[in-house]
């Protein structure tokens, strides 16, 4: 049976007043402080005058490919927000961390237990033996040292990070959507000039096959300009492939199987132009920005809090519990006065010999805690890293394609005129060859470059921290 009545005697309560005073004051474990980290007044990266010093615009950067003014690459974003596995996989980390946070608060509260048996027993030769009972169980372990205020404080901070990985998730997600859409714009416009160079190229063949039948042309000129045609064709299968390959990439990337977006995305489309100047701002204002930093630095404020738990063990604990309830041998005597008991009472325990295993514990945390500042301030260094190399990037892909634009004028009218010459039997066919071989090299690389720069637009932007909103956070975080 249990006790009917336990009364707290005048030195339990006396020790306990005490601990509960020295609890009022004594949250264990280090306090965290964000980390101080030294910043450059100014980008280091050479813009070439394209860069725009004045904070960016929130807007411009958070939906940045509207700038780009491409629909169908905003519609494909839109998709990929609301059906890429990635975005849905940060977003249940997010309720998983949400979760957490909520069974940890919980644990600061007092524990109520409804129970209810009953029990038939009979030994040798004795009569059966019944006992019926029910019982309210309540406990609360007092959180003299803070161990459960640590611990809401880590689960708060990992629940932070989890958003912030969300908005990395979105970053990435938007970057990578734009830039495989423009790989895919790309390989078009290549092929497109390769196809265009190829017909230009079966002219001339046949002008040079038709001067060959009449004895106007050896035969030199004529296999050189069927293997320079031939040259010409062999480059649109990997043309044809890498363009198949951004599109399936782009495919999966908005979470649908391959082919669905063929009738969509097959039909050519102009390359989005980038703007030729953008806002970069400061160094400081990119950092304050971007969701990786942000969850790097909650990740640290999570592992210090978890000092102060591995703290807390190597402090005793109290627990306060107590029960009421019915207990008699006989169903119909449980409304019987008799058959009502009670007891409460406080339990201390405290961990005095572990072999060391308290003490490593904490040490452990504190190496992840040094770790976790170093995952940090790694993470702003590359950071730092990404926009100045995207910076420059930019800018020099913006002069490069200028030169080869003034190249591509050149060469076309050099390739018109050295035809021109040719059916006026005044030069040979070598030098046709040169330039038209010349004229293609060039028009695909600029066709490369029109992509390069659009795309190191798009690597800037991410490197800025672009690609996401509180509103976007909202609509995928807030899910149940």
């Amino acid at each position: 049976m249990r006790n009917c009545h336990q009364r707290f005697s005048k030195p339990l309560l006396i020790i306990i007043v005490i601990f509960l005073l020295m609890g009022g004051c004594a949250v264990v474990g280090p306090d965290y402080l964000p980390p101080d980290i030294c910043t450059p007044d100014s980008w280091q990266a050479d813009f070439g005058g394209a860069e725009d010093v004045t904070a960016p615009d929130p807007s411009r950067l958070e939906s940045w490919w509207a700038n780009l003014h491409d629909p169908i690459l905003s519609d494909l974003i839109d998709q990929a927000l609301d059906q890429s596995l990635d975005f849905k996989q940060a977003v249940s980390r997010v309720r998983e961390a949400r979760a957490r946070r909520g069974v940890s608060d919980a644990d600061g509260f007092p524990i109520l237990d409804l129970s209810a048996d009953g029990t038939w027993s009979r030994s040798g030769t004795q009569a059966v033996r019944q006992s019926f009972g029910g019982a309210f169980d309540a406990g609360w372990e007092l959180d003299l040292f803070g161990g459960v205020h640590r611990a809401k404080e880590a689960t708060l901070a990992d629940l932070q990070a989890e958003v912030a990985n969300l908005a990395d998730v979105m970053v990435s997600l938007t970057a990578e959507i734009g830039l495989n859409y423009i790989d895919m714009r790309t390989y078009q416009s290549r092929l497109a000039v390769a196809k265009a160079n190829l017909a230009t190229q079966q002219e001339t063949y046949e002008l040079i096959q038709g001067r060959y039948a009449v004895g106007l042309s050896n035969e030199l000129a004529l296999q050189q300009a069927r293997y320079n045609l031939e040259s010409t064709r062999s480059r649109i299968p990997s043309l044809v492939t890498g363009g198949a390959a951004a599109l399936n990439r782009l495919t999966v990337l908005t979470g649908k199987p391959p082919g669905t977006l063929n009738a969509l995305l097959t039909q050519p489309h102009p390359i989005p132009t980038a703007p030729i100047t953008i806002a970069v701002g400061i160094p400081a204002e990119a950092l304050q920005r971007r969701p990786d930093i942000r969850k790097a630095e909650r990740d640290l404020a999570a592992q210090t809090a978890r000092i102060g738990v591995a703290e807390a063990e190597r402090y005793p604990k109290i627990r306060l519990s107590g029960s009421i309830g019915l207990e008699a041998g006989k169903l119909a005597d449980l409304l019987d006065g008799s058959a009502l008991f009670w007891n409460h009472g406080p339990r201390i325990s405290w961990n005095i010999f572990d072999a060391g295993a308290i003490r490593n514990t904490i040490k452990v945390q504190e190496a992840l805690q040094e770790q976790a500042l170093i995952a940090y301030e790694t993470t702003v260094l590359e950071a730092l890293e990404d926009v100045e190399n995207a910076m420059t990037a930019f800018a020099q892909e913006q002069l490069r394609r200028m030169r080869l634009m003034r190249a591509v004028q050149s060469a076309q009218i050099a390739e018109k005129l050295s035809r021109d010459k040719l059916s006026a039997g005044l030069i040979n066919f070598s030098d046709v060859l040169d330039v038209q071989r010349t004229l293609l090299s060039f028009q695909d690389q600029l066709a490369e470059s029109d992509g390069s720069v659009t795309a190191n637009l798009i690597r800037l932007y991410k490197a800025l921290g672009g690609g996401w909103s509180p509103s976007m956070l909202d609509k995928g975080a807030s899910t149940p």
